[in-house]
């Protein structure tokens, strides 16, 4: 589920080592070789958002953080990097106001009252919406949405190659999470084991005191191309997805008197989900594919 900072403290630890940048770049070279991994896409092909006027904008400032990698982060060299960093760059330049474009960090516990005061005109940062904030600000159409995956330890034999043929194996989850609450929702027949912790869920998958283990796609796609996993396992069936569960998806959320300027990112967001660029953007933060 999307939170406050969606799945940062599941991924620094990844980045902190150092895994994160070398995955990224071997994972090139798996994709070239295995087929790009293709991101959905979240606007109907036959629907068609207007263009608004942004003629008498003067500028449009993005408001982001820095700990959220890949979306947000600090790259080597001190440069603001990411997923969002990069996204907020290709709208602006959909919209043909680059040189009207700004990009900010600020600490994430400070971008809800930056743009409530106008130090920014919108924030691309992983915010979870939620119906206290939709009451106080407006948000764009999704742009990516987090999915709940499976991931199997290799040396488990499993007889197919879905949910179902995990019926009478063990499934590891983290206890009290909604990955938990899906886990039993959507497959009622599955022998679900809980943990504490992630941590302890993913060394019992490797360890394989249990065959599967079900969990937000983000964390396992990194997880099972990193070392840490030592080459145990892979991602099994699915994208699973549900609003009720893992929330609206990631979204730019901006100032209630700002309609038109949000109509405009949706028209962008639209444009680049069909010409392939947010497909572009997907594959240099996420090789191994979410999906």
């Amino acid at each position: 589920m999307m939170q406050s900072k969606l799945t940062s403290l599941i991924l620094k630890g990844f980045f902190a080592a150092g895994l994160f940048l070398g995955a990224l770049l071997s994972s090139f070279a798996v994709s070239a070789q295995e087929g790009a991994p293709s991101l959905p896409l979240l606007f109907d092909a036959r629907e068609r958002l207007a263009k608004p006027d942004l003629s008498s904008l003067v500028r449009l400032r993005f408001l982001t953080s820095v700990d959220f990698p890949p979306f947000n982060f600090t790259d080597q060299n001190g440069k603001l990097s990411g997923f969002d960093v990069d996204l907020a760059r290709e709208i602006c330049s959909e919209l043909e106001i680059s040189d009207k474009c700004q990009i900010q960090a600020v600490p994430f516990a400070d971008l809800k009252g930056a743009l409530a005061a106008s130090q920014g005109d919108a924030v691309i940062a992983g915010l979870a919406v939620t119906p206290d904030l939709r009451r106080q600000f407006l948000f764009s159409r999704p742009y990516l949405m987090l999915p709940a995956r499976f991931v199997r330890n290799l040396a488990a034999p499993l007889d197919g190659k879905t949910a179902a043929a995990l019926s009478g194996h063990p499934v590891g989850v983290v206890k009290g999470t909604v990955h938990e609450a899906m886990l039993a929702a959507f497959f009622p027949a599955i022998k679900a084991q809980a943990f504490d912790t992630k941590e302890a869920l993913l060394a019992a998958l490797r360890d394989r005191k249990v065959d599967a283990a079900f969990a937000d796609a983000l964390q396992l796609s990194f997880w099972v191309s990193s070392p840490a996993s030592a080459k145990c396992c892979a991602l099994f069936d699915g994208p699973y997805l549900s609003e009720h569960f893992l929330g609206e998806g990631m979204t730019i959320m901006l100032r209630q008197k700002d309609g038109v300027l949000t109509s405009a990112i949706d028209h962008a967001l639209a444009a680049l989900s069909r010409n392939g660029r947010l497909q572009e953007i997907y594959l240099r933060y996420f090789p191994y594919g979410l999906y």
